[in-house]
Order: structure tokens, then sequence, then C-alpha cells
């Protein structure tokens, strides 16, 4: 009986101990957004040695443990998501996955003192939070940006980001509903994978 009451009490501290941990590594969405700048920064100083290849290879992980694409692509095409096949819904986030890292690659390439500043953050009336914050640049105006996460799961993702005022959501959205509508599928992945290998070359 004591040998029982043992057994259960050590269970019961393991479990606490277990929970309360996991529940203590969970990263607020402020947190993800640092560490998604900090790693961005990180390349950007090494950006001109690592050349576009290097920077995508090491801006792959940040991207994808920041960013929510599957969310993102299907807030992308809208209701036109539910029109397509599961082949073409898993090629969409695909290709909107390798178009995040390359447009990071290609933005992101130089480094010249560049520092991101935390401004606030806030809680949306859906559950979301906005992080408010800004680029800082050497002898020119800061970049303002804001970044709207949700919650997928236990963390917090990224699913826009406002730069002074553009949603990179909104414009993608309107650019890329069009297309699917009026050419296709097969003509948007076209469009965007064309984007992805301009973002290669310039």
């Amino acid at each position: 009986m004591i040998l029982n009451k043992l057994r259960l009490s050590l269970f019961c501290l393991l479990f606490f101990f277990v929970t309360t941990n996991a529940f203590s590594e969970v990263e607020t969405a402020k947190q993800v957004v640092e560490k998604f700048q900090s790693e961005l920064i990180s390349v950007m100083k090494n950006g001109k040695q690592l050349g576009y290849a290097g920077r995508y290879n090491n801006l792959r992980d940040p991207v994808s443990n920041s960013h929510d694409l599957s969310k993102i692509a299907r807030i992308i095409v809208g209701k036109e998501w539910e029109k397509l096949s599961e082949a073409q819904q898993t090629k969409l986030e695909d290709v909107i996955v390798k178009l995040s890292i390359a447009s990071y690659a290609h933005n992101f390439k130089n480094y010249s003192g560049e520092t991101f500043t935390f401004d606030s953050e806030e809680e949306t009336t859906r559950g979301g939070v906005v992080v408010h914050s800004h680029l800082n640049i050497p002898d020119d105006k800061p970049v303002k940006f804001d970044y709207m996460l949700k919650e997928n799961g236990t963390s917090w993702r990224i699913i826009n980001i406002i730069a002074n005022g553009v949603s990179d959501l909104a414009l993608k959205r309107s650019e890329y509903t069009s297309i699917l509508q009026r050419d296709g599928f097969d003509a948007l992945v076209s469009k965007i994978d064309e984007k992805i290998d301009n973002y290669s070359k310039l």
C-alpha cells in the first residue's frame, strides 16, 4: 500500500514537472518575432559571403518555424482553396513556402548596421496578436513592421506582415486570386515559380 502511494506520488511529481516544463518552453508572439528578426539579421551580416543560395538555405528553418505558411497559402486564395484538389493544395503550399524564403533571401541580402526595435504588442478581437516593431536603417528612414500572429496548436505563428502600412498578404491575395480565377491553377503556380526564379537572379 505504501509502495503504491509512493509510486503515485512520484508519477504526479513527474507529470507536474513535464507539463510545467512544456508550458514554460512555449514562446510568446513577441518572442517568435524577435527570434526571427535576430536570425534574419544574422543572415544579413553574412549575406554577401553566403550568396543567394546560402541565404536561402540559412533562412529555410527560421522562416518555416516562425510563419504559418500553410495558413498563408489558404488565405491567399480565399474561397478558391476549397475548389482545389488535395494535390493542388499541397503544391500551392509548397510553392508559397519557397516563395516566402526566396523573398527574404533576396530582400535581406546586405548588412550595414540595421537593427530591429520592438515598439509594442496588442491583442486582436479574434484572438490574435499584433507585434509592432521597426527596422532601423543607418542614414535612412526606419521601416515600420507590424507582424500579425495567430496560435497554431501550442505555438504562435506569423500569418501576415504589414510594412509601412502595406499588407503583404493583401497584395498576394489580390494578385493570386485574380490569376487563379482567370487563368487557372497551373498559371498561378507558373507565376509564383517565375517570381522565385527572379529572386535568385536579382
